[in-house]
């Protein structure tokens, strides 16, 4: 049981690593391509306009 713990606690370490790892490396890519920042935040623009549309009104 102690082994499974470890097994779980280290794939879970390496997950969250690695999720980060790519985090870090979107934000250097934005930060050295100014195009790929206008496509993010054009990106996350448009999803938060098709959500408040999308929301049933009251």
């Amino acid at each position: 049981m102690k082994l499974l713990r470890v097994l779980a606690a280290a794939a879970m370490f390496t997950g969250i690593l690695s999720g980060c790892l790519a985090l870090l490396l979107l934000v250097i890519l934005m930060v050295r391509f100014p195009p790929l920042l206008i496509a993010v935040l054009l990106t996350c623009w448009i999803i938060s306009r098709l959500n408040t549309r999308s929301k049933p009104s009251r």
